[in-house]
């Protein structure tokens, strides 16, 4: 570990003062961020981006020197989040030109009529406020608040009902088959 206790920072060398640091922190920082990320450069970007937000408070005398780690650990944790921020934002991009054109298959109208009149002969076993909720929440594609408004019922008990009713048609519908 350094010693950092009794360094102290002199007016004209802020510059090997910040190399010190940096030479004695960069290892530890780095293995972290390593570890968080599990890629090589992306970690030595994170490293860099650590310092270069950091190094003010450093020069300024804002941390302790035993702290010089945690807080720069710190820093690396919040860069990360940023950047996972960013990307979630973002989102992941996808290349649609770089898949192979497929021929999809038409929809099998025998199969589809004879799901819909399962679901249908499923749909009547419910109670009639079962029906209700998923006529307007699934069918008509009613939001929760408009649906409660139209039934007179809260929210809650919209969702509940909902839930209930979606999980009662599953189970007539698999013991049907």
């Amino acid at each position: 570990m350094p010693d950092f206790k009794n360094r102290r920072q002199p007016d004209d060398s802020r510059a090997d003062f910040m190399e010190e640091i940096c030479h004695n922190t960069w290892e530890a920082v780095y293995r972290f961020i390593y570890y968080k990320v599990q890629n090589r450069e992306e970690a030595e970007d994170i490293t860099q981006e650590t310092y270069m937000k950091a190094i003010s408070y450093l020069q300024r005398g804002r941390v302790h020197p035993d702290k010089y780690i945690g807080f720069l650990k710190t820093v690396a944790l919040n860069v990360l989040r940023d950047r996972w921020r960013t990307k979630k934002r973002r989102g992941t991009t996808v290349d649609i030109d770089s898949f192979p054109v497929a021929e999809a298959p038409g929809p099998d109208l025998a199969e589809q009529s004879t799901e819909r009149i399962f679901i249908e002969a499923g749909l009547q076993q419910l109670t009639k406020e079962q029906q209700t909720v998923i006529q307007l929440r699934i069918i008509k594609g009613h939001s929760v608040a408009d649906t409660a408004r139209i039934m007179n019922k809260t929210e809650v008990t919209i969702r509940v009902m909902q839930h209930r009713a979606l999980k009662a048609l599953a189970d007539i519908l698999k013991n049907n088959q």
